[in-house]
């Protein structure tokens, strides 16, 4: 399985694919149709799903339109798909918003985390729909993954379990 990170819109928010074969799953398509559906052509894979995060604007500004596109299914916190060749779990870490997952794959190792957790820190809990107490319970779940779990972050770059375990003060 192969990861490739497409950073999109002013906010820089990352979006994912996650290539099986010659299928693909897209992660939170916050903008930039274009520029996603260039890459998916380049790489001549099919998208069978949408995974989304959490619902702010930057991690689903292109959501519709790679609906409209491929018709094809939406997994987030409400609906909950399983797709054949990946094989994940969707984890509840509400606390950056009342909506958020993170979707751990499990076989190899990696999960994307939206703006729930990022390299040496964590998402918001000032906002709207946050809530510290709950971001505290998201993160207790978290840190009984695996160590060498990859975190793919809504935004900038990659970290590892171990390392947010040793760096990420939240964490401690």
């Amino acid at each position: 399985m192969k990861v490739i990170k497409i950073p999109v819109g002013l906010l820089q928010a990352n979006c994912y694919l996650v290539i099986n074969k010659d299928k693909i799953l897209i992660v939170d398509p916050g903008s930039e149709f274009d520029k996603i559906q260039s890459k998916i052509k380049e790489l001549n894979v099919k998208p069978i799903g949408i995974l989304i995060t959490h619902s702010h604007f930057d991690h689903i500004g292109a959501l519709k339109q790679f609906e409209d596109l491929y018709n094809i299914p939406i997994c987030n916190h409400k609906n909950r798909i399983e797709f054949d060749d990946f094989k994940f779990k969707i984890i509840d870490t509400e606390g950056h918003t009342s909506d958020s997952v993170t979707f751990y794959f499990y076989e190899n190792s990696f999960m994307f985390t939206g703006d729930f957790l990022f390299k040496e820190t964590i998402g918001r809990t000032d906002l709207e729909t946050s809530d510290a107490e709950q971001m505290k319970k998201s993160i207790a779940k978290i840190k009984q993954l695996p160590i060498d779990t990859i975190i793919y972050p809504g935004h900038g770059e990659n970290s590892t379990l171990e390392h947010e375990l040793k760096n990420n003060f939240f964490l401690f």
